[in-house]
């Protein structure tokens, strides 16, 4: 059995755009970047072993990345290395701020669910018409974790187990 880890970060910009033009493989390539600066050779060929990133989301800038268990220490000391990323010959500023650790992908989703839960109560808070505050009040309702029939075939992913 391969115990994984999961790593749920969040792309921080200056630049609106920088999220929505970012692509799973410039990600990837980032941290990669990253760790052969922070640990050289032998921590990149550890964390290149099943290094991958398994979720972006580029509206919301929030990456899943997935690593072996063993290595995910020399994963997460690379990440606040990251200062930019790479895509379309553009380069954008940004900072990876890691959210959450945790064995299984339904362990961060849940983590997730309750990060954006407590972002859209600070949003409500700081609303100003009511327009915005019963749009905000549906977003904060339609927050739950749903069971989808799995098309993928990603079930193993979910135990931590290949």
């Amino acid at each position: 059995r391969v115990s994984r880890r999961y790593v749920l970060c969040e792309v921080v910009s200056e630049e609106p755009r920088c999220r929505q033009c970012i692509e799973d493989r410039a990600v990837g390539l980032a941290v990669r970047d990253a760790i052969a600066r922070v640990h050289g050779d032998y921590g990149l060929a550890c964390c290149s072993v099943s290094f991958t990133v398994k979720y972006l989301n580029a509206y919301t800038g929030v990456v899943l990345l997935r690593c072996r268990k063993d290595v995910y220490g020399l994963l997460c000391s690379a990440l606040p290395f990251v200062k930019q990323l790479e895509s379309r010959n553009q380069r954008y500023p940004c900072v990876l701020n890691t959210l959450h650790v945790g064995g299984t992908i339904r362990t961060c989703q849940k983590f997730l669910i309750q990060y954006n839960r407590r972002q859209l109560l600070m949003l409500l808070q700081n609303c100003t018409n009511e327009e915005e505050r019963r749009y905000v009040q549906k977003s904060l309702l339609s927050c739950s974790l749903t069971e989808e029939p799995s098309q993928s075939g990603d079930d193993e992913d979910d135990d931590g187990t290949e």
